[in-house]
């Protein structure tokens, strides 16, 4: 069961006008959630990262708060499967094809669930591979736009290359991943890049440093060169859908020693018992 425009059905029922302009401008914004024993995960930092986007693209939002975490949770209670991600997808809806932003136009809202398939503990144990390219997107990476033609063009060059991800430099400086967050361990100081327009801020990449920051865990927010990417300890991806992953091996090169670092083991250790937490506190409610 899907969500379109104030109707729950079937998938195959849902249709958008080919006028959308979402399809004709790529003219819109998305969110991913992750859901973990039917429970919306950081429900509230997605919403607000939804509303930034939504800002980014001078679109008002179309549902209040509340409306919102209501749809959610009767979209995850209609679908199968107790771990979910779901897909919200808002278009600035079907007029004639013009530039100009159109008057008097709903928007176009989608939503829909998707079994949530986590990283196996094989590649927990033994990392993933990455390559490098430049980033070539545009300079609001921060708005989380549905037109990803440069994103799926660079993601692509990772499966060409059968590795996990591909991540990006600009100006001699990491930005992210493809469909993803970067950090790196250098001097056993967890790294990360700073959230500006070069990149999307990550609701992971938010939790691992307030993981950091509650656990003695050295780290900083800074710039990252592409020298110290390339001599990292570790390198670790993290997204709504990976939670996080080690890179274990970069173009080809060992990273480290070439397995899951420390500090990968203990910031996974810690993700783990915060989903935990959150199974307890349904099991406690129900």
């Amino acid at each position: 069961m899907i969500y379109l425009n104030g109707k729950f059905l079937p998938i195959e029922q849902a249709y958008v006008p080919v006028l959308d302009r979402g399809f004709i401008f790529g003219d819109g914004i998305y969110e991913v959630i992750p859901v973990y024993s039917r429970l919306p995960f950081r429900l509230d930092e997605h919403l607000t990262r939804l509303q930034h986007s939504l800002d980014g693209i001078r679109l008002t939002n179309p549902y209040t708060i509340s409306h919102w975490r209501n749809l959610i949770e009767s979209l995850i209670a209609q679908n199968e499967g107790e771990d979910q991600y779901l897909y919200l997808h808002i278009t600035r809806g079907v007029a004639k094809r013009d530039h100009a932003f159109p008057a008097g136009v709903e928007s176009t809202v989608f939503m829909m669930s998707t079994p949530l398939a986590i990283p196996s503990q094989e590649l927990l144990t033994t990392g993933v591979a990455a390559i490098t390219a430049q980033d070539n997107r545009w300079g609001r990476c921060d708005i989380k736009a549905i037109s990803l033609l440069p994103n799926v063009l660079l993601r692509q060059l990772a499966v060409d290359a059968r590795t996990m991800e591909t991540i990006l430099l600009r100006d001699g400086l990491l930005t992210e991943g493809a469909a993803s967050n970067i950090f790196i361990v250098r001097n056993h100081i967890l790294l990360a890049p700073p959230k500006d327009h070069r990149m999307l801020p990550g609701i992971t990449y938010d939790l691992v440093l307030e993981m950091a920051a509650a656990n003695a865990i050295d780290h900083e927010v800074r710039d990252i060169t592409e020298h110290e990417l390339r001599t990292a300890q570790e390198i670790m991806l993290t997204s709504s859908t990976k939670e996080i992953l080690p890179i274990v091996q970069l173009d080809g090169q060992p990273i480290g020693n070439a397995l899951p670092g420390e500090i990968f083991r203990k910031l996974n250790g810690l993700y783990q018992n915060y989903k935990a937490t959150i199974m307890r506190g349904k099991q406690a409610s129900s």
